[in-house]
């Protein structure tokens, strides 16, 4: 507990950053991961292209070969410079939008072809029946796989740590710095990485459960 107590300002400014990477890279990861899931499902080929490509290339790339291009490459492209912590949330989200693409993508394809055929018969347009009748269905279907990606995101989040950013990942080595034992250091980061785990799975079940009211 005295590792804790006495070092509470790391493991407080950790965990802040680690969460604000994980929210920012969560929301970039639905919006791009729903983009791309509807292009997988498109009927113009080129879209379904490239979405497949681009889920292909980068979900078979290592995040942590990602994370070598963003905080290495991309300050070589005499692009606008941002700080480390942008670059992690880019790298994760790109990263984490192909699972939620690929999440989504089979909860459209639990919705009985017969729904989709029937927009068209109304004079529906893809982004109409998209919008209005397949994704708040595949959202539905999909709300334990989807948090399963975000888990998932929430753990990846410490690979960012080795690239100067001083999110959870960082504390061991900080608190090494001042002489803390690392074992006592790195099951403190446990228990709270396990903590936050449990709220998204809390949140999880508070979904199902409404979501099963609704239908």
């Amino acid at each position: 507990m005295d590792t804790l107590l006495n070092n509470l300002d790391v493991f407080v400014d950790g965990f802040t950053l680690t969460l604000q990477v994980f929210l920012w890279a969560a929301l970039f990861a639905l919006i791009l991961g729903t983009i791309v899931g509807a292009m997988r499902v498109s009927p113009v080929a080129p879209m379904r292209w490239v979405g497949t490509g681009y889920v292909n290339l980068v979900r078979n790339t290592p995040l942590t070969l990602l994370m070598f291009f963003f905080a290495f490459g991309y300050p070589k492209l005499d692009l606008p410079n941002v700080s480390y912590t942008t670059l992690a949330i880019f790298a994760l989200g790109l990263y984490t939008a192909t699972y939620v693409a690929e999440t989504l993508r089979a909860g459209i394809n639990t919705v009985p072809l017969g729904q989709a055929e029937a927009a068209r018969a109304i004079g529906l347009t893809f982004g109409q029946s998209m919008s209005h009748i397949l994704m708040p269905q595949a959202f539905r279907a999909v709300i334990p796989p989807m948090m399963s990606v975000f888990i998932a995101l929430l753990k990846n989040t410490t690979v960012a740590a080795g690239f100067s950013v001083a999110e959870a990942g960082y504390i061991r080595a900080s608190l090494s710095e001042r002489g803390e034992p690392a074992i006592v250091v790195l099951l403190w980061v446990a228990l709270f990485f396990i903590l936050l785990v449990a709220v998204l799975s809390f949140v999880q079940r508070m979904l199902e459960n409404r979501l099963k009211v609704l239908r």
